[in-house]
């Protein structure tokens, strides 16, 4: 490739907006252009539909529609990709921790609101999120990835004890297993929710809902496992049911 080839692809990579949003990177020669966070956006993309490892800088610019050197214009490796990427997630959630945190408010409400400020993070950042989800430990980079992932449950899994001290959390719940839990609920989102069906509001209290409802203290309840035998007992038998 020329030094007038690369150059120009350079002009094209900078003509992009970026993720934030605006107008659309104007067009030369037919190609479009991308600036880092359309390259970035892309990548996560590819690593989403083919896996981080089998996902090459060469593929990367076949879907761009540009050169490898374009693209290393901006990063220097695709591991340098793969930790922004999770980076991003990563900071969108610990962003909600801190805000939540510094709350004057019991810790039954951070709770709650530290659930619903990350269905919309998920929501925002599906993609990144979605690829944070996936990492393994198979490279340094998700190593850091999974040791980060790490605080924040510890994060959760405190307000769940702190809640449960002040009696508005069920007792005979484990705060770690009750941590994962919620944020099992959370995560399985990437599953299903696409962003083209918006409502992510109304989904972030849906799922605050119905998370709380199984934690919450209630006058007369039969806590723990004894209760849940007694009501199974109690239920009919709808395994013959229809759908």
């Amino acid at each position: 490739m020329t030094t007038s080839e690369t150059r120009m692809d350079m002009q094209w990579l900078d003509s992009g907006t970026g993720r934030g949003g605006g107008k659309p990177p104007g067009r030369r020669r037919g190609r479009p252009g991308y600036d880092l966070d359309g390259v970035l956006s892309a990548a996560v993309r590819l690593f989403n539909e083919r896996g981080y490892e089998a996902t090459s800088m060469g593929d990367l610019a076949e879907r761009l529609g540009i050169t490898k050197s374009s693209i290393y214009h901006h990063v220097s490796s695709k591991e340098q990709l793969l930790r922004m990427a999770v980076g991003y997630a990563l900071d969108g959630l610990f962003e909600v921790a801190d805000e939540v945190r510094d709350l004057d408010a019991s810790a039954t409400t951070r709770l709650e609101l530290l659930i619903r400020r990350s269905v919309l993070v998920l929501a925002d950042r599906l993609e990144f999120v979605t690829l944070l989800l996936r990492v393994r430990g198979n490279t340094a980079v998700e190593i850091e990835a999974l040791l980060r992932r790490k605080v924040f449950d510890a994060r959760v899994t405190e307000l769940v004890t702190l809640a449960k001290a002040e009696g508005t959390i069920r007792a005979d719940v484990d705060s770690a297993i009750a941590a994962r839990l919620l944020f099992g609920m959370v995560n399985s989102l990437t599953e299903w929710y696409r962003p083209d069906r918006g409502g992510a509001e109304a989904l972030a209290d849906m799922v605050t809902a119905i998370a709380f409802e199984g934690l919450r203290t209630r006058d007369g309840d039969e806590p723990g496992a004894a209760g849940i035998r007694a009501a199974s007992r109690a239920a009919p038998d709808e395994s013959h049911a229809g759908v």
